[in-house]
């Protein structure tokens, strides 16, 4: 009996083909923009669903979420009643953004300053270089996951910089994995075109929109 549902794959210990969905209970739909040109404001939605379709092969697996754009909090009673307003979200007449993936790439990773590293810590040689001293085997956890992010009825393409953290099996027995991701976006593209100009200069509110996402995820099977 297998009492672990992973697998190898590059190096990477990584989850079972099969379908796996967000677990509410451990996941961040975060996003972050500049105000007054000078510092940052973070916010999340509070709720939001995702499921993962993983392939045999990683890089064709696929992901949808929908995330519910009435959730949104900057814990600010007035930001987030503004944000919620036709001058942003539009929410009552968009409730929801969608996200549907298109590809996914894996990065191999070779890192620089550890080459430099292992270089400069020869104890055979001093005037070693690159060329002389093979890569060490350092599997890569970072994919790019290519997507079309859909605000107010407008969908153009982001991709998510993806951290793979890992598969296992949790204490309750469920079949998991993690990961983190981070995007950005130009606001406007999505006609999200409201602001002030500054009369120092600039805008109150930044025209690119970071996203923060971190979670996990559960086999479907897991779920009651």
């Amino acid at each position: 009996m297998v009492d672990r549902p992973i697998r190898e794959w590059n190096g990477l210990t990584i989850p079972d083909p099969g379908v796996y969905v967000l677990d509410e209970a451990h996941k961040r739909l975060g996003f972050l923009a500049q105000h007054m040109m000078v510092s940052p404001i973070r916010g999340e939605f509070a709720k939001g669903t995702a499921t993962i379709v993983v392939a045999e092969d990683p890089r064709q697996s696929s992901v949808t979420a929908t995330i519910d754009a009435t959730s949104i909090t900057t814990h600010n009673p007035d930001r987030d009643t503004h944000l919620s307003s036709p001058d942003f979200l539009d929410v009552e007449n968009y409730p929801t953004l969608e996200y549907r993936s298109t590809g996914v790439q894996w990065q191999e990773s070779n890192d620089a300053i550890f080459l430099w590293a292992r270089l400069r810590n020869n104890p055979l040689t001093r005037r070693a270089n690159a060329a002389d001293i093979p890569a060490a085997a350092r599997p890569s956890g970072k994919f790019v996951v290519n997507g079309l992010l859909t605000i107010r009825d407008v969908t153009r393409p982001v991709d998510l910089q993806v951290e793979y953290g890992g598969a296992r099996r949790d204490p309750y027995g469920r079949d998991i994995f993690g990961f983190s991701a981070t995007a950005q976006f130009e606001r406007e593209d999505f006609g999200l075109v409201w602001n002030v100009a500054l009369e120092t200069g600039g805008f109150l509110v930044g025209k690119t929109v970071k996203i923060e996402i971190a979670g996990e995820a559960l086999a479907e099977s897991n779920v009651a």
